[in-house]
């Protein structure tokens, strides 16, 4: 079975100069806090939000500019956002077709999935319940680095 290990880019901090370029692209983000940590129950980490952009017209930059401005509606973001610089990072789902063979909704709900199985618990900002993935069996495994979203984890913010 062939395994694939899912790295991060360079974070960058949640603002208009620095998500312009990411208008017309789909994938997944991922909103973390620059020096906080969240206790989940298995451990500690600065991630707070998976989300996703399954449409160039809902690009991840319109979603993530929703989420700076507060347009999203997620409440959790904007006020943790008044607490503590937000940044984030992201994957462009064109770069997983080739070993992603499902919706981009099942590769967020085996993000979401995973994290709740290395922390015990969704995000927390991920105010939504009942994510599942396709029940398929896989011919390859995807392991994600969780660390990076840790204080020791070594991201890069810009």
């Amino acid at each position: 079975m062939k395994k694939y290990i899912i790295n991060f880019s360079n974070s960058k901090k949640i603002e208009p100069s620095n998500i312009k370029n990411l208008y017309g692209i789909c994938g997944l983000y991922f909103i973390f806090l620059k020096e906080n940590e969240i206790q989940y129950p298995f451990g500690k980490s600065r991630l707070i939000y998976i989300g996703m952009s399954e449409k160039k017209t809902n690009s991840i930059g319109k979603r993530l500019i929703q989420h700076w401005n507060g347009e999203s509606g997620n409440i959790g973001l904007f006020n943790y956002r008044k607490l503590d610089e937000l940044y984030f990072t992201h994957i462009n789902f064109e770069v997983l077709k080739s070993i992603w063979n499902y919706r981009i909704e099942d590769l967020e709900s085996f993000f979401i999935l995973d994290f709740v199985n290395n922390y015990g618990i969704y995000p927390i900002c991920n105010n939504k319940t009942g994510f599942q993935i396709i029940h398929e069996n896989f011919d390859f495994k995807l392991e994600i680095n969780w660390k990076y979203f840790e204080k020791t984890g070594g991201e890069k913010n810009e």
